[in-house]
């Protein structure tokens, strides 16, 4: 599984004219799904994302994890983080899995993050959302569960 994760101030889902989620300090990740991956992508993906220590400790240095201090975790499915543009100018998205076999994965990184302490906001899989964000710091780190990066 592949995650964009962008430490915000704030962040918001929409599709059309309805809020789907919104949050303030913490994590929002995207997240794709690997054709190759399974449910302990899913378990690795959420302990990852609610243990980066990227938040700021009383000296100001990233030392601290999402749970320590009460933030939230947004995840948002993104099966384009397995769009491939290597070549042409059109991305192939051959590396990402069918929607019926990333649903449950993308429910099983939010199940696992709860089952981990952590509050977590989702967009809706397979809508075309409006993500709305204040990145905090900036912080933007990628995430893949097979050291693709």
């Amino acid at each position: 599984m592949r995650a964009v994760v962008q430490r915000v101030s704030r962040a918001s889902v929409r599709v059309g004219d309805e809020e789907l989620a919104a949050m303030e300090r913490g994590l929002l990740a995207l997240v794709g799904v690997g054709s190759d991956d399974g449910p302990d992508d899913a378990r690795e993906l959420a302990r990852k994302l609610v243990h980066l220590r990227v938040f700021p400790d009383d000296e100001g240095r990233m030392n601290r994890s999402l749970l320590e201090v009460g933030g939230t975790l947004g995840v948002v499915s993104q099966f384009t983080l397995y769009g491939d543009v290597r070549k042409g100018r059109r991305p192939y998205f051959g590396g990402a899995a069918a929607p019926e076999r990333a649903a449950p994965l993308i429910e099983a990184v939010v199940e696992a993050a709860r089952a981990e302490g952590a509050p977590v906001v989702t967009g809706r899989f397979r809508a075309n959302m409006e993500v709305d964000l204040v990145n905090d710091g900036p912080v933007t780190l990628l995430l893949d569960t097979r050291g693709g990066f």
